[in-house]
């Protein structure tokens, strides 16, 4: 069974940058594919990316496309997410999480290990 903790959440401007991880243990990493989502209170869960096994594909929502960028290292089983011209809609707890599909999943339901996530709040 696959532990997934995530980092690097924090407080930014409008415009501004961060870089989440999400360390993988008690799996092997690269037999999964791996996903971002978000939830903002009141909301319900968001996909927002993800990457498939060998880290070379990848698929994001339209509102995060060209600003947000997932990779891999399954030397290091640690996802990450780089987000830039980070906006104040952008704000939510983000989760990681793994799945045993092929390619790059976007449903929750798809997912089967989740992490606790890691809360972004962007200021105007």
């Amino acid at each position: 069974q696959m532990q997934l903790v995530e980092s690097g959440g924090g407080l930014v401007q409008a415009g501004g940058s961060l870089r989440l991880s999400c360390a993988a243990s008690g799996g092997t990493f690269s037999s999964y594919g791996m996903g971002w989502f978000r939830q903002a209170p009141g909301k319900a869960r968001e996909f927002v990316a993800s990457i498939n096994r060998s880290g070379t594909a990848t698929y994001y929502i339209d509102p995060v496309n060209g600003r947000f960028a997932i990779s891999r290292d399954n030397a290091k089983n640690t996802l990450y997410l780089q987000m830039n011209s980070l906006k104040p809609e952008d704000t939510a707890l983000y989760f990681c999480a793994g799945s045993e599909m092929y390619g790059t999943p976007h449903r929750p339901s798809n997912y089967i290990y989740w992490g606790q996530g890691t809360q972004v709040t962007v200021s105007t």
